[in-house]
């Protein structure tokens, strides 16, 4: 029997000869019909280390060691992958438990990155690294069309922080005013104040994200001043 190319194929430009491998890649753990896709993410994951790695030592040939990890920290990880996950429509594909359906699983970023992973280490599993590499490229251009260090990674919490030390002689107070959503998907707001003035008000799927919004927010307040 031959199965159809899929969409998701033609998005990332590259079709499984095995097809049992590609439903693999895109089975979470949550789906007990079929194999999970942990073993392929565990490969992926090794493989994409490698490929952000070697893509930023070529972007950037004259960055030092430290802002290269930096970066490359900003782009492996949960959030990371799930940005390249988005970009090709992942989670239309995934098959889930219910469970995980009514909990908008197909959203989820640990879900959207674990599965992103298992798609490029199946990819490198049937035909090698050089075809994971173009895919990998080429979505990392995509995601990050004017790369540089401050596109990638700026810690505005730490930059904030040390505006605020030489020009107030203190450091910015985040407060959380406002907790929301089921345990699955929360929302935090946070508001900063410096000197007792509220400089900033924002919301993230975390506490660390919407004080990193917050962040960005006054930062960017106090450089324009």
């Amino acid at each position: 029997m031959i199965i159809p190319t899929t969409k998701l194929e033609e998005t990332i430009g590259y079709i499984f000869e095995d097809k049992n491998l590609f439903l693999e890649a895109l089975t979470h753990k949550s789906c007990k019909k079929y194999p999970n896709n942990e073993r392929l993410e565990f490969l992926g994951d090794a493989v994409l280390d490698l490929l952000v790695g070697e893509f930023l030592f070529c972007q950037f040939p004259k960055s030092a060691e430290g802002s290269l990890s930096k970066m490359r920290a900003a782009i492996v990880n949960e959030k990371g992958f799930m940005k390249l996950a988005q970009v090709v429509g992942l989670g239309e594909y995934l098959h889930i438990s219910q469970s995980e359906e009514s909990n908008n699983g197909r959203d989820k970023p640990s879900i959207l990155s674990s599965a992103f992973e298992a798609l490029m280490g199946a990819v490198y599993l049937e035909s090698g690294l050089e075809r994971v590499r173009g895919i990998v490229y080429g979505l990392l251009e995509k995601v990050y069309p004017d790369m540089d260090f401050g596109s990638v990674f700026v810690d505005y919490k730490t930059a904030l922080q040390e505006i605020t030390q030489a020009k107030f002689f203190e450091i910015p107070k985040y407060v959380l005013v406002n907790e929301s959503g089921p345990d699955h998907h929360k929302e935090f707001e946070m508001t900063l104040f410096i000197e007792g003035k509220e400089y900033a008000r924002a919301k993230g799927g975390s506490k660390k994200d919407a004080q990193q919004n917050c962040a960005k927010i006054a930062y960017i307040k106090l450089t324009k001043d």
